[in-house]
């Protein structure tokens, strides 16, 4: 162990002083509720969806793409985009939909009074249940869907906020966190190679929201699409992983889905704000700026 990673004491007491570095440190907080006001703007479908794309919230996004694609006209929705580095996660409005400050939230204007659903897993669920659609209805396959659904949604803070804070995000390079939490992620990335050597997906045969859930993680991750850690991490070796990451990657709504609330890269690949299915087609943000 290097001598900068055991350098610090911990005081009896902890006590918010300082920001704590690193890139999301402006916004990071030891508190709930909201910092001011501001309303949530409401379009014209029944599902408002405040989100960016971040694996989290592209699981909502390619949820609702793929919804479209099946026929569902009922999960037709307005993405509006939520600037999390500019907090606007804790304006009031936001934070009334989903008091834990985090995206992508949800109301459903369907119901008599709006119905708001928080936390990403939650969301895929209850889209699940309302369309009856990437659930199995058999008890068996449900319960081993929702047992990966539930696996992902506990596992994901390790490759998330453990491995790619320390490695991408924290101001300092530190030896125990970055070797910690890389040997976490291996270990789940061999999870699910093991079970993707025996069933083309996570719940079986058919596809569904575990691995909408998982796909913008671990999917991304082993597609060099997150954290740049492919080499570190030797991606390479997960090979049912990789099968299953590609052949998701070419359905069309996972491509649309990913586009929905992007305001980083390539501009032909942004979509601030969704609002009709045509919007793919003349609002991405390569066109916008082109003034078409």
């Amino acid at each position: 162990m290097k001598e900068s990673d055991s350098s610090y004491s911990p005081p009896e007491v902890w006590t918010w002083d300082r920001e704590s570095g690193g890139k999301f440190a402006s916004i990071n907080r030891p508190l709930a509720g909201p910092t001011h006001d501001k309303d949530l703007p409401v379009g014209r479908h029944p599902l408002q969806l405040y989100s960016l794309a971040t694996p989290n919230g592209v699981k909502a996004t390619v949820m609702l793409e793929e919804l479209l694609a099946l026929g569902h006209s009922g999960a037709e929705y307005d993405a509006w985009p939520i600037q999390i580095t500019e907090g606007d996660q804790f304006g009031s409005g936001f934070v009334s939909v989903n008091p834990n400050s985090k995206i992508p939230a949800l109301v459903d204007h369907s119901e008599t009074k709006p119905l708001r659903v928080f936390e990403s897993g939650s969301i895929l669920l209850y889209l699940a249940e309302k369309f009856a659609a990437l659930l199995p209805t058999d008890r068996a396959q449900r319960t081993e869907c929702l047992s990966w659904l539930f696996w992902q949604i506990g596992s994901a803070p390790y490759l998330g906020g453990g491995f790619g804070h320390f490695y991408a995000y924290a101001p300092v390079k530190l030896e125990y966190p970055i070797d910690r939490f890389a040997m976490e992620t291996k270990r789940q990335l061999d999870v699910l190679d093991r079970r993707l050597g025996e069933y083309t997906f996570l719940a079986g045969e058919d596809y569904t929201i575990a691995d909408i859930a998982t796909w913008p993680w671990y999917g991304a991750l082993v597609l060099g699409q997150l954290y740049e850690a492919g080499d570190f991490l030797q991606v390479n070796e997960y090979e049912h992983v990789k099968r299953w990451a590609n052949q998701i990657a070419e359905r069309p709504a996972v491509q649309r889905g990913r586009m929905v609330n992007r305001t980083w890269g390539e501009p032909e690949g942004q979509l601030h704000e969704r609002h009709a299915a045509s919007d793919f087609e003349t609002r991405t943000q390569d066109k916008l700026e082109r003034g078409q």
